[in-house]
């Protein structure tokens, strides 16, 4: 009889969403898994994690649970939003380029992306970009600014840009919005606490993540202390529920942040996975025909290879073509990526340059 079990699975670079479960975390959802708990939010689990993320997060501030992060953003964006609002974000920005045009169809809202430099944006590309007031209900109203931290390229906002970003955001009348799926490695890049890098510097609404730092799966959107981040929280329980990202069984999303947050888990996957990118961007620069082509500050390496390597190098490991027109492919490393899993790749590509 065949075997009908599918092939066990390549160790690669293709995403950190394509890493495995912190045995930490699975430890903790087991020990949740036992009896019964109230649902929806209700349990003990759940209010555990919430004292963390606030702690986390600051006094005053409130946290939910959602299930990925496309409605983290969505979401959280839906309870700051009226539909002829609009968010101002990087053109390089999930938001705008990997939802799937989530962000206006959920929100009714325009999304106006900004060219960023590397990843970044400043308040010279802001101000810039920015359509000019003044033809009054004939226009969209900018209302929230998003940031991404880490960005979508590998590069990090210090806390001081963020602060200097908000200002600005704030002086305009804009709240300011997050996306810290790998807000974690930004956190360790910079030598900052998870707030330090977001809501102590001024983000009113942050999506939180956990999938790409060794959760199962889960984000939390946080609502800061901020009078726009309270306000854009009065009715976001609702909001929750009608993007359908309300667990029933909630004591298993929130499990997975009590091991995240508890001891340290969160900053130890985060400088695994840091510290694999920079050996593998060292590693990968001394290979001929390869250029590192942004600065590596977090888990994420972009490079440039000739056509050929790419595909011969594709035969064997799990990566991304990010720009195929400029030979441009993207690595990115998990909180389980070894050194053995790099120095294969690199011994592979230098091999190639012979061959």
């Amino acid at each position: 009889m065949a075997d009908r079990r599918p092939p066990p699975p390549r160790r690669g670079f293709s995403s950190d969403n394509a890493s495995g479960v912190h045995p930490e975390v699975l430890a903790m959802v087991a020990e949740a898994n036992v009896g019964h708990a109230p649902s929806y939010g209700t349990d003990s689990w759940t209010a555990r994690a919430e004292e963390l993320l606030s702690a986390k997060f600051g006094a005053g501030s409130q946290s939910f649970l959602v299930f990925n992060g496309t409605g983290a953003n969505v979401s959280a964006l839906a309870a700051a939003l009226r539909p002829y609002q609009a968010v101002v974000c990087s053109a390089d920005a999930h938001l705008h380029t990997d939802e799937c045009g989530a962000p206006a169809r959920f929100t009714g809202s325009t999304v106006i992306p900004v060219p960023a430099e590397r990843g970044l944006l400043t308040l010279e590309r802001l101000e810039t970009a920015l359509p000019p007031a003044g033809r009054g209900e004939h226009q969209v109203v900018p209302a929230v600014l998003s940031l991404t931290n880490a960005s979508e390229l590998g590069t990090v906002y210090r806390p001081e840009q963020v602060a200097e970003l908000a200002a600005w955001a704030h002086q305009r009348g804009l709240l300011v919005h997050m996306d810290g799926a790998r807000l974690a490695n930004a956190a360790v890049s910079t030598g900052s606490s998870l707030a330090e890098v977001s809501t102590a510097a001024g983000v009113d609404v942050l999506s939180f993540g956990g999938t790409k730092n060794g959760l199962l799966f889960g984000e939390a959107v946080v609502f800061a202390g901020t009078a726009g981040g309270v306000a854009a929280a009065r009715h976001y329980r609702h909001t929750r529920k009608q993007a359908t990202q309300l667990a029933s069984k909630m004591r298993f999303l929130s499990a997975q942040f009590v091991a995240l947050l508890s001891e340290g888990l969160w900053r130890r996957n985060a400088l695994a996975a840091n510290t694999a990118a920079t050996y593998l961007a060292a590693g990968l620069g001394t290979v001929p025909g390869i250029d590192i082509v942004h600065p590596v500050h977090a888990n994420t390496v972009f490079a440039t290879m000739p056509p050929a390597m790419t595909a011969r190098l594709a035969d064997e490991f799990s990566f991304h073509t990010w720009d195929p027109a400029a030979g441009t492919v993207r690595f990115v490393c998990s909180f389980d990526t070894g050194t053995t899993d790099i120095d294969s790749l690199i011994t592979t590509a230098r091999a190639l340059t012979t061959a």
